[in-house]
Formats: structure tokens, sequence, C-alpha cells
């Protein structure tokens, strides 16, 4: 399916790994010029190297206005920006009752406040120029939230509220924002929790995997991590779908027990 957003340009936050690499991926399949970023050049251009001719990327940290600042003016210089993906984030099991205010803050201004800059900066932008689609990247924590990442689950539900906001800012105009929410990933880093698990009680990472399933998350559907590729796939249809504004669409495998 041709999806008309070849040549185009697509700003992927965080898009040197994990669920950001794969959405980045998927642009540049397309034909999109797909730009990413991170705080390590070396391994930021590696990912370029493997996305492919049609990536590029800059070291700059989101976490600062100026950090914002760099990314958006890189991303200008190669195209008017049409996509923007607010996907950066980090996530950690904590006890609630260990959780310092200063990390709440972090937790905060990485996965909600990097979001709010680069829409301020690149929204305006669509708006004037009357074409766009944001999407965020959230979580299935965003509507269940989990009681080891208390902080993780909160800053994902923060970005539900971002992105409908933002959306009423578009109306009667042809740009759009959405959410998707993705589940338990098949990330480098989710890969690298489990295995650290697996380590310390002696067994397979594919039998760690299973029984979280089992014993954390019995409603899975899919009862596996799912493949990055797949929210690539996912982010493309809904950003390039005219239909779709300040929707949510749950990419979770089936975990939330709800219809709608």
């Amino acid at each position: 399916m041709d999806y008309g957003i070849s040549g185009k340009v697509a700003v992927i936050t965080g898009g040197s790994s994990g669920i950001g690499k794969a959405i980045a991926q998927a642009f540049a399949a397309e034909g999109a010029i797909a730009v990413i970023n991170g705080r390590d050049q070396a391994k930021i251009d590696k990912a370029c190297d493997e996305i492919g001719p049609n990536a590029r990327g800059i070291s700059a940290d989101l976490t600062t206005q100026s950090g914002c600042e760099s990314l958006y003016h890189f991303a200008k210089e190669v195209g008017s920006v049409e996509f923007l993906v607010n996907n950066i984030g980090v996530f950690e099991v904590m006890d609630f009752f260990e959780i310092s205010d200063e990390r709440w803050s972090e937790y905060f201004n990485i996965n909600v406040m990097t979001g709010v800059r680069m829409s301020r900066l690149i929204l305006k932008d669509m708006l004037d120029q009357n074409a766009g689609s944001i999407l965020f990247i959230s979580s299935d924590a965003a509507i269940k939230s989990i009681p080891w990442m208390v902080h993780y689950s909160l800053t994902k539900t923060a970005q539900l509220g971002l992105s409908r906001g933002l959306a009423e800012l578009t109306k009667g105009t042809n740009v759009r924002v959405n959410t998707i929410m993705p589940g338990p990933s098949a990330t480098d880093s989710v890969l690298t929790y489990f295995g650290e698990i697996a380590k310390d009680k002696g067994i397979s990472r594919d039998d760690v995997i299973s029984n979280y399933f089992k014993d954390d998350e019995p409603s899975s559907l899919h009862q596996n991590l799912i493949d990055p590729a797949y929210y690539g796939r996912a982010a493309i249809a809904i950003m390039t779908n005219p239909a779709m504004n300040g929707a949510v669409q749950r990419c979770e495998g089936g975990i939330v027990r709800s219809a709608i």
C-alpha cells in the first residue's frame, strides 16, 4: 500500500533504538526521510546505517530546550516536517515508597516534557502549513497502572491528556494528533531486563518471559513480547489516516480487558 509519504520528513524522537527505531525504519521503508535523535552520536550513526539512506540523525538531549531546538533546526534543514513521533521514554521497576521527588521530576521531564517541547516547536509549523501529523507513544500502563512502576504509569497517562489537548488545537485544519498504547515489547532494553532476571534465577530468558505473562499479565491475549516492527506499521497507518484525530489506539496485545 502506498501511504503517499515518500520524500516527506518524519521526526522520531529517541529513534536510535527500540520502538522509535522500528518506527523510523517503517517510515524510511516507505520512502520518507526519518530524522532521529539520541544522546550518543556513535549509536545514532549506527542506527542510521541500519535504517538506510533515508535516515538522518543528530545528538540532542530533549530534556533541555536547547536540545529540542537543535533537533528542530536540524530537521528543518532536511525539509518541512510533516510527521512528529514523540517516542522518548524510560521505565524501571521501583517501589513506590522509594521513589524520590527528584526521580518523579526526572520521569516527568523525560516521558512528558520532551513531547511538550517538541510539539511546541513543530505543531505551530504544521498549523501554519495546514498539514502534519503527531503521534505520542504511550503504553497500556496509561489505563492499567502498574503498581511496580507507578511513576512510569502516571507519565503515560499524562501523555493521553497532552495528546488529546493538542488535538483540540487542530480543529478545522489538516493537522492531527493521536496516541498509540504499546504493550510489553521485545526491545533491547526489555530483553536485557528479562535477561538479568533470568541470570539471577538461573533459568532461561524465555521461561522468565513466559512466567511474567502467566503471573503478571494473564489477561494478555498475545502472551508474548510484541515485535516493535508492528508499531512501525501502526504508526504510519494512523498518522496518514485523515479520519484519525484525538484518538488513542491500543496496540498492547489484548492486555486491557475492554472492547473499546
